[in-house]
C-alpha cells in the first residue's frame, strides 16, 4: 500500500536560499551603517606616540642652530697704490698688532717725496733769509734811532749853550730861533724815529710768527708725505687671525683696494637665522642659552639685522660668562633664545598632529586608551618641546600626538 508523502513547507524548502539572504540583508545594513556612522581606522598602539595633557611650567623661546664666529671682523685696505714686493704673513697665520702682512712699492711715490724733500729745503733757505732781512732793518732803524737821539742830545747842549749866551749878550735872538728850530726839530724827528722803531719790532714779530707757522706747515707737509712711505709697507691694524691675502706678487692695486681680512679671536659670538614670525619679539639684550655637555652657558643678543631675506633675518649673540673649552670659527650650537619667563599653563608634547591638523582638532583618548576621538581643539603658544592648550583640552587628558599622516579622514581611531 502505498504511503502519502507530505509535502514540506516553502520555508522549510527554501531554508539556504532564505538563511543567504538573511545575511545578506545584515550585511549591507551593517554597511549602511559605517556609511552614516563615524569613519573608524584600527591602529596598532606600537606604531603611535601618545601623551598626557599637563598643567605644567611653559617658556616660550625659539630653538635654532647658530654658527661660532669671530667677535669681529677687520678687513685691510691699501693706503697707497703700487704693486705686491713682499708677501710676508701667510693666511691662517696668527698675527700681533703691527706684525708686516706684505710691502708694496711705488717708484712714482718716491719721487715725488724726493721733490717734496727739495721744496722744503729751499723754503727753509727762503724763510732764513727773510729773517735776515728783517733782522738787518730792524739794526739800520735802531742805530739811526741812535744816532737820533746822540744828535739830539747834542743839540740840547748847543740850545742851552746859546740861551746863556743870550742872556749874556753874546748871541742874537735871531741866533738863539735858528738854534731853537734846530733843536725842535730834531726832538720830533727823534719822536718819529722812535715810533717807527717801535712799529718796525711789531712788523717783525708778526712777520717772523707768520714766517715761523708756515714753515712748521710745510713741515708737516713734508713729514705726511715721507709718512706714504710706510703706507706701502702693510701691518696688522689688530692682533688676530689673518683670514686670507687675495693678492699675488707684482699685481698692482689701487689705493683703498681691500687686500686681506683679519678675526679677532679674542672672542666670540654665534651668528644666527630666524624666522620672520620672530622678527617683532626678538631684540637686543634678551637672553639666551647653549646647553652642551650637561652644562648651560648664558649668551645675549647683542645685534638684531631687520632686512628680512627669504623669509628669515639674521641674529648675533655674544656669551656672557664662561664659554664651552672647544669653541671653534665655524662650529654650530643649538642656541634657545628666551622669548619670555616661565608660566603655569596647560601644555602637551609637540608632534605632528600640528602639521596635519593647524592645530585645529586632535585625537582624544578614552579612559581605557582603547579609542581615540577628534575634538576640536585651540593651540596657543609653542616652544620645541610643548604647545599651549587654550581650548578643548584639559590636565589629565591623553592624546594622540603622531601618525597623523596614515589617520586619512578617520573621525575615530581603535587601538589595538
Amino acid at each position: 500500500m502505498d504511503i502519502k508523502i507530505k509535502k514540506k513547507p516553502w520555508y522549510f524548502r527554501y531554508k539556504y536560499y532564505l538563511s543567504g539572504g538573511i545575511l545578506f540583508t545584515a550585511f549591507l545594513v551593517y554597511l549602511l551603517i559605517l556609511s552614516t556612522g563615524p569613519r573608524k581606522l584600527r591602529i596598532d598602539s606600537a606604531h603611535v606616540q601618545i601623551a598626557e595633557v599637563r598643567n605644567d611650567k611653559f617658556m616660550e623661546y625659539v630653538d635654532v642652530e647658530g654658527l661660532v664666529q669671530p667677535i669681529l671682523t677687520i678687513k685691510i685696505n691699501t693706503r697707497e697704490e703700487g704693486s705686491v714686493e713682499h708677501i710676508i704673513a701667510e693666511e691662517g697665520s696668527l698675527l700681533q698688532k703691527g706684525d708686516t702682512i706684505l710691502v708694496l712699492t711705488n717708484p712714482d711715490l718716491l719721487r715725488s717725496i724726493d721733490d717734496q724733500r727739495d721744496d722744503w729745503e729751499k723754503q727753509l733757505i727762503t724763510y732764513r733769509e727773510k729773517e735776515i732781512e728783517m733782522e738787518q732793518k730792524s739794526l739800520n732803524l735802531q742805530q739811526q734811532t741812535l744816532q737820533t737821539n746822540y744828535e739830539l742830545a747834542r743839540l740840547k747842549k748847543s740850545f742851552d749853550l746859546d740861551k746863556e749866551e743870550f742872556r749874556m749878550g753874546i748871541k742874537s735872538k735871531a741866533q738863539l730861533e735858528v738854534s731853537a728850530d734846530e733843536y725842535g726839530y730834531k726832538q720830533r724827528n727823534a719822536v718819529l724815529q722812535r715810533e717807527s722803531l717801535r712799529h718796525d719790532s711789531a712788523v717783525t714779530v708778526i712777520r717772523k710768527n707768520l714766517i715761523i707757522n708756515d714753515r712748521l706747515r710745510e713741515q708737516k707737509k713734508y713729514e705726511r708725505a715721507k709718512e706714504r712711505l710706510s703706507n706701502l709697507i702693510v701691518q696688522a691694524p689688530v692682533t688676530g687671525q689673518l683670514s686670507f691675502v687675495k693678492v699675488t706678487p707684482g699685481q698692482q692695486v689701487s689705493s683703498g683696494e681691500s687686500i686681506a681680512e683679519i678675526k679677532v679671536l679674542d672672542q666670540y659670538k654665534i651668528h644666527t637665522s630666524l624666522s620672520e614670525y620672530y622678527i617683532d619679539r626678538i631684540t637686543t639684550g634678551l637672553p639666551a642659552t647653549i646647553h652642551y655637555q650637561g652644562k648651560k652657558y648664558p649668551l645675549r643678543i647683542t645685534k638684531v639685522v631687520p632686512e628680512v631675506k627669504e623669509r628669515m633675518f639674521d641674529v648675533d649673540l655674544v656669551f656672557t660668562a664662561e664659554m664651552p673649552d672647544n669653541v671653534r670659527v665655524g662650529k654650530s650650537f643649538r642656541v634657545q633664545i628666551e622669548l619670555g619667563q616661565p608660566e603655569q599653563a596647560t601644555v602637551v608634547a609637540r608632534g605632528n598632529f600640528y602639521q596635519h591638523t593647524g592645530g585645529q582638532w586632535i585625537y582624544k583618548l578614552n579612559a581605557a586608551k582603547s579609542k581615540a576621538t577628534r575634538v576640536p581643539l585651540t593651540i596657543g603658544r609653542q616652544n620645541p618641546q610643548q604647545y599651549e592648550i587654550a581650548e578643548g583640552l584639559q590636565p589629565g587628558d591623553w592624546v594622540v600626538t603622531t601618525g597623523y599622516d596614515t589617520f586619512g579622514e578617520a573621525e575615530e581611531l581603535l587601538l589595538k
